[in-house]
This record gives C-alpha cells, sequence and structure tokens, in this order.
C-alpha cells in the first residue's frame, strides 16, 4: 500500500516547480490531489500530466490574496474527495533578490501579498476543516532564504522568514488538536521561478538579477555542487505528510544540498 492512500491534498502554486514536484510526489504516493493555482495553462499541464500517470487531480484556478478564494479552494477539495487530510502552501512569487532600496511599495505588497498573506489564508483555511475532525498535516513552502538574510531580495527574504515564525507559532497553537504543521526551505533547485513570477508580477516585476549572469555561481555556496529537483522536494513533503512524521512539529526543515551547513 502507498504511504499516503486514503488521503486528500490540496496544494496552491502546485501547476509549476516546485509546486508540481510536491503534486505529483503527493499522487504517486496514493493521495488525491487538488491543485490552485494562478496560471491557467500551466495548471491544465500539470492536470494531464498526473493523470497520465494514474493519479486522481484536478486543478482550480485560484488568487491566494483573496481570502475567499482560497477558502473556497480548500472547500472543493472536501466536495470532491470527502475531507481534507493534507494542505500544501506553496503558491509564490520571487522578487529578482531586488534590494530594499529598490524594492518599490507595489512590489513589496504583491510578494507579501502572494507568499506571506496566500500561507497564512491556506492555513486558516484548512484549520478549519482539520480542528474539527482532529488529525492533519500542513506542510508550507519557505526557503533557504527564511533562514538565511544574503539569500535572497528583501521582500521576499521577509516573506519567507515571516513563513517560518507562522509556521512555528499555528504548530505551538494546534498541536493539541491532532495536528502538525512544518516549513520546508529550498535552496537553490531547477524551476522557472523567475519566469512565472515575471508573469504573475506583471508591470511590477523586477528585473530577475543573476539570469545569466554566472549560471554556476550557486556552486560556490552549495556542497553538492548541484540544483536540487523538484521531485526531491516531493520526497520530503510526502514524509512530512505521512504517519511516519507525526512527532515532527514547528520545524523550518531546509532542502539545500548543504548550503545551510556551511
Amino acid at each position: 500500500m502507498s504511504i499516503l492512500s486514503g488521503k486528500n491534498a490540496v496544494i496552491t502554486g502546485g501547476e509549476t516547480g516546485i509546486g508540481l514536484g510536491i503534486a505529483e510526489a503527493l499522487s504517486a504516493a496514493g493521495a488525491k490531489v487538488l491543485i490552485g493555482g494562478i496560471l491557467d495553462d500551466k495548471g491544465r499541464d500539470a492536470v494531464a500530466k498526473i493523470k497520465g500517470k494514474g493519479g486522481t487531480v484536478d486543478f482550480v484556478k485560484v488568487d491566494v490574496r483573496d481570502g475567499d478564494q482560497v477558502d473556497a479552494l480548500v472547500q472543493a477539495g472536501v466536495d470532491r474527495f470527502g475531507r481534507l487530510d493534507i494542505m500544501v502552501n506553496n503558491a509564490g512569487v520571487f522578487d529578482g533578490f531586488a534590494s530594499c532600496l529598490d524594492t518599490s511599495e507595489s512590489l513589496w505588497d504583491k510578494v507579501i501579498d502572494i507568499n506571506l498573506k496566500g500561507t497564512f489564508f491556506g492555513c486558516q483555511a484548512a484549520l478549519r476543516r482539520l480542528v474539527p475532525q482532529g488529525s492533519g498535516r500542513i506542510i508550507n513552502t519557505s526557503s533557504v532564504g527564511g533562514l538565511r538574510g544574503a539569500a535572497d531580495g528583501a521582500s521576499y527574504t521577509a516573506s519567507k522568514f515571516a513563513i517560518v515564525g507562522l509556521t512555528r507559532q499555528i504548530a505551538c497553537t494546534y498541536a493539541e488538536n491532532g495536528i502538525t504543521i512544518n516549513a520546508i526551505c529550498p535552496g537553490v533547485i531547477q524551476t522557472e521561478i523567475r519566469a512565472n513570477s515575471t508573469r504573475i508580477l506583471g508591470e511590477d516585476a523586477p528585473k530577475m538579477a543573476g539570469v545569466g549572469a554566472d549560471p554556476d555561481g550557486y556552486k560556490r555556496l552549495v556542497p553538492a555542487r548541484r540544483k536540487g529537483t523538484p521531485s526531491e522536494v516531493g520526497d520530503l513533503a510526502v514524509f512530512l505528510a505521512s504517519d511516519h512524521a507525526a512527532y515532527i512539529n514547528g520545524q523550518a526543515i531546509a532542502i539545500d544540498g548543504g548550503w545551510t551547513a556551511t
């Protein structure tokens, strides 16, 4: 029997990159998955990919900045699958390493609203279902940029540090309700986050610094001297969503090829 057989999951930002890697991994482990995302075309592609491997999956367009939309997404998961067991708050955008002085108020607001407020809304919507049933898993996507100050830009770093703090506060509050909540902190992962963030942020998107400048520069930071893959992050999410991780709670777990060990 697969490790997540009989479990039902909702994931925001599951149509691309790390989110898609997590959605694929949850499905492969036996979970039914509802993806919520802002990119319709990517969402359709994700559903086709997972269904092609025999998974049970659907996609709902959602703007995580809107709490009502996030709550409706979670309720759609309950309506489709019968209950919620796993909530993954992954939707996020990158700020292109924009410094404090280079960060406009509009860019700040969009990054914080999508990354942090979206995670808060996802946690809130999940807890409304998980607390009454006395069980469940919440997984939030933070970043190495939520553990170190020199990894990313100002707004992205602020949002990811805040996700770690939110995760720990909720973990302490609801542990007695049979719920665990942890944060995954990826390092350098092979995704298209810069291109997708530019598309989502629109006119507020900064120049995505670092693209093409030194494609191997990360090797100076990462002892493994390679980028991680979305599927490797997905494997960690599967473990945290499983019964094997029942006593792991309130943690910010780096998956970074050793970056934070240096």
